[in-house]
């Protein structure tokens, strides 16, 4: 492996004329909307803090090895811009720019450095070529571990805004379901329906399935173990939004709905609601 002990030098020796030329390469390659997220004054400081990182990381050791105790506080710094860059929106070919458009000023500065000594360039060429590429992948991937961890958790907070909980009277809650019913929606759908019952001492309660485009053997059984949950914490379930197709669709898959409550639209099961629940409708 190709020594690093001429990067650690440079880097020292250099290291307000790197941060410079570098500083002028990243503004040269931002986009107009990475000029307005990241502050010219931020940069710099992250540019000044890197190089103290990456010249302590490099003394003495394996330029390319990031595994090394040595490099934790330069992995753990390229960690946190990562992640806020992927909260930021930057895609990951912007925050990997970051590192790659280190090379320029860095390979300009070893050729400085190494003179007249071609062989000693070209090792000392490969060290940096292999540092930057770790730190460049080392990047990326926790700009992508971060932008998973983020769409999950945008997926999560989007299934809670689309399974409202409304108190349509006293003991009586209505759940109306938008779009596709799978199992992951299903278990959210649940728990709030159930702590809903639990908060209010609803005994009533209508799942509305008017949004729900299809049907099939696997959506009903998800509704029919939302009902039996429901029945568990004694209240009562009724299924509303029943279409003529989604009716001829549940008959042709055999599914058993005996026992469920079902009614066309949302007023009739309101109005059976209000009626088991003691009330009475009158103009």
């Amino acid at each position: 492996m190709a020594s690093s002990g001429m990067i650690a030098t440079v880097l020292k020796k250099r290291g307000k004329q790197l941060q410079t030329e570098w500083l002028k390469d990243l503004s040269a390659a931002a986009t107009a909307p990475d000029r307005g997220r990241l502050g010219t004054d931020e940069l710099e400081q992250q540019c000044a803090h890197f190089l103290q990182l990456l010249a302590a990381s490099t003394e003495g050791m394996r330029a390319h090895d990031l595994t090394i105790a040595q490099a934790k506080p330069l992995r753990e710094f390229l960690e946190h811009l990562s992640r806020s860059r992927a909260q930021q929106g930057y895609s990951s070919a912007e925050t990997a720019t970051f590192i790659f458009s280190f090379k320029r000023p860095l390979f300009h500065a070893l050729r400085v450095e190494a003179g007249s000594n071609a062989e000693g360039l070209a090792d000392e060429i490969w060290a940096a070529t292999e540092l930057l590429d770790s730190l460049g992948l080392h990047t990326v991937a926790t700009f992508q571990r971060a932008r998973e961890e983020l769409i999950n958790r945008q997926q999560e907070e989007m299934l809670e805004l689309s399974t409202p909980v409304v108190k349509l009277w006293d003991g009586i809650l209505a759940l109306p379901m938008i779009g596709t019913l799978d199992s992951a929606r299903t278990q959210v759908v649940m728990e709030s329906l159930l702590q809903k019952i639990v908060d209010t001492g609803s005994e009533m309660a209508i799942i509305d399935i008017t949004g729900v485009p299809t049907v099939d053997t696997l959506v009903a059984q998800h509704l029919l173990k939302t009902v039996t949950a429901l029945r568990l914490m004694g209240a009562e379930c009724i299924i509303s939004g029943i279409r003529p197709q989604i009716a001829q669709t549940i008959v042709h898959l055999g599914v058993d709905l005996q026992g469920v409550t079902t009614k066309a639209n949302l007023a009739d099961a309101l109005a059976l609601a209000l009626k088991r629940s003691g009330h009475t409708i009158s103009r």
